[in-house]
């Protein structure tokens, strides 16, 4: 969006402004102190909720002509009043005036100028402390919305790569050491059962979120016969938001959706640092596209993993921004207070970045190359084949601390030797337990070991395969 904003032309000067353009501005005697209007003014960044700001007044102008409080035809030139100036806006042609403080007051002012008289009817039976309520739940409940479908696009980049990673085995990892072996593709489906917890969070963010506070007015609510259902039901919310002093000074809706961004925002550096791992020569696991690389301007050879880099960076913004809101509301009366400003620039800055991200994301992971030869050579190193094969002599009947201490010994037999598991003589496995006889190599080596897995939530091939098959169906791919 194209916006342009204007300083009041004596702030520049430092000396008042003539006349007092405030729309509080009858009870003072003065004119606000230039330094106070760049201090205050939020039009800067709120000029973002000119869409909703617009959508919110046409929605109450016609309300309030169903009550009688306007007639239909003072209803219809506000509304044509409004969309004019939606449009001025959009096209970047209009004046945001910092000394009007806001988007609320810039467009009110602005309607007032067009039509008259008419347009100070708007404001009749609101405040502006439920009008932005309003406006930033119509543009958070839109900003879940692009959130959802970015996540679902992600999800659908990780199924994508199921049939040709289909039979790609990769070290698992805890505490960065190797662990068990895994299916390429239940690496990628974990990362789909996280991202579907996140907009799983954001459709109950929703619900909360799409609550309409217009109509509790500045916090008691208003004499005026007006109809808030009707507001409802124009503006698609799904109820009303109950107590006017809860609606004046309620902010939970937003940092809701900011405490959903960043988790969403961890989620992505989770998986920015773990490819930003299997993309070095050491680990050599996968090649990034190198049009979401960049290079060195001083080192020729480097092919630098910036763009997940930067995920991983930027999730420290995001971090930051819920901090800022939690800390923002913490010691607030009841019920409306100024600093409720300062909740719009962190929330949009979470959303901007996060949606930023998860467009990167989503481009990366579906052009990304697992370097599968290198993995093979390495897959047998780490002994991944451990754990099944004491699963195999708890099969046999021994106690599980007493075999896990048994493949311990027979692991440490192998490590002086330099050897995997596989390649240790039935003599050692039957000296380390008699129970233990050719079976035992049925279940060595990471693709038997990958065989054995049966539990529902394993990396077992036929509970993977099954698992791609639901997410194909549920992602519509």
């Amino acid at each position: 969006m194209a916006t342009k904003t204007d300083q009041n032309p004596a702030a520049s000067s430092g000396q008042p402004a003539p006349g007092n353009t405030k729309p509080w501005g009858g009870v003072f005697d003065g004119d606000t102190a230039p330094l106070v209007e760049k201090f205050s003014e939020s039009v800067s960044y709120d000029c973002r909720l000119y869409t909703q700001d617009v959508r919110g007044s046409i929605a109450h102008a016609r309300m309030l002509a169903s009550t009688g409080v306007l007639t239909d035809g003072e209803a219809e030139q506000i509304v044509a009043g409004l969309e004019d100036i939606q449009r001025e806006i959009a096209a970047g042609t209009f004046l945001f005036r910092q000394d009007l403080e806001d988007v609320h007051m810039n467009i009110e002012r602005a309607l007032v100028e067009r039509i008259g008289d008419v347009g100070r009817k708007l404001h009749t039976g609101r405040s502006r402390n439920d009008q932005v309520s309003t406006d930033f739940r119509l543009w958070i409940r839109e900003g879940i919305d692009r959130a959802e479908r970015l996540l679902g696009d992600l999800q659908r980049a990780f199924v994508g790569r199921c049939e040709a990673d289909a039979s790609v085995i990769l070290p698992g990892y805890t505490h960065l050491q190797r662990a068990q072996p895994v299916l390429a593709n239940h690496y990628w489906l974990a990362y789909c059962e996280k991202f579907q917890r996140d907009r799983d969070r954001l459709a109950d963010c929703r619900r909360r979120v799409n609550q309409l506070p217009l109509g509790t007015a500045a916090l008691a609510g208003t004499t005026m016969d007006i109809d808030r259902q009707h507001v409802a039901d124009a503006l698609e919310f799904e109820g009303l938001v109950a107590n006017s002093l809860d609606s004046s000074s309620d902010r939970d809706f937003a940092i809701e959706y900011a405490f959903a961004l960043t988790l969403v925002a961890e989620h992505l550096s989770t998986l920015a640092e773990e490819w930003i791992l299997w993309s070095t020569v050491e680990f050599n696991f996968i090649k990034l596209p190198q049009a979401y690389c960049t290079g060195s301007s001083i080192m020729p050879q480097k092919i630098n993993p910036d763009v997940m880099e930067l995920i991983r960076g930027k999730t420290a913004r995001v971090v930051g921004n819920l901090q800022s809101l939690l800390v923002l509301i913490k010691g607030l009366p009841l019920a409306y207070n100024r600093d409720l400003q300062e909740d719009k620039q962190r929330v949009f800055d979470s959303a901007d970045t996060v949606e930023a991200c998860l467009q990167l994301a989503s481009e990366v992971v579906a052009g990304a190359e697992l370097q599968v030869e290198n993995i093979n050579a390495r897959l047998e190193r780490g002994y991944l084949d451990a754990t099944t094969l004491m699963e195999h002599l708890i099969k046999l009947g021994v106690p599980q601390r007493t075999a896990h201490e048994i493949i311990g010994n027979l692991v440490a037999t192998a490590m002086k030797q330099d050897v995997p598991l596989a390649e240790l003589t039935l003599e050692e496995f039957q000296a380390a337990h008699a129970s233990l006889d050719e079976s035992v190599y049925q279940v060595l080596g990471v693709k038997q070991a990958i065989a054995a897995f049966k539990s529902v939530g394993s990396t077992a091939p036929e509970r993977v395969a099954e698992q791609v098959t639901l997410w194909r169906k549920r992602l519509k791919t």
